[in-house]
């Protein structure tokens, strides 16, 4: 399993930051390699079901997120599936000047003998990919105001 985390201070009011991040599209938007959200249907749970393509070396990959806890301005946690599977969680705290977002990426890489080789790779991989889509949602929500 792969595990990268990082969180950024946001100058905007937790609500806005969670507000924005609970659209899928939004997602789409401040996440680099994310290339695509559809089929999003609302869950009973306050959280949403969609698919995803997800762009890495050159290739579309196709996969599921479920929300599986939807706690307004506190955390969001996705499950993933597909040819990646793993868990996204997003916690939103309430700060001074705005919001401290904190995203946690747990993956598995499949295969027993390519994960050795590809975790050092997948791990700064996606430690870029969360950094550039922090830096995003601040550079997005503090331009607005």
């Amino acid at each position: 399993m792969v595990t990268a985390s990082d969180a950024i201070e946001i100058e905007a009011d937790v609500e806005r930051v969670y507000d924005y991040l609970d659209d899928p599209y939004n997602h789409a938007e401040v996440t680099p390699s994310l290339s695509d959200v559809r089929d999003v249907e609302p869950l009973e749970n306050g959280g949403k079901r969609l698919s995803f393509t997800y762009e890495m070396a050159g290739a579309g990959i196709d996969g599921e997120l479920v929300q599986t806890i939807a706690e307004p301005t506190e955390r969001m946690t996705f499950d993933m599936h597909g040819p990646l599977d793993g868990e996204i969680d997003l916690e939103f705290e309430a700060i001074k000047n705005g919001t401290r977002l904190t995203y946690t990426g747990r993956y598995e890489v499949p295969g027993n003998v390519l994960s050795k080789v590809a975790d050092p790779f997948v791990r700064r991989y996606n430690e870029r990919e969360l950094r550039t889509m922090l830096e995003n949602v601040k550079t997005r929500l503090e331009l607005e105001d």
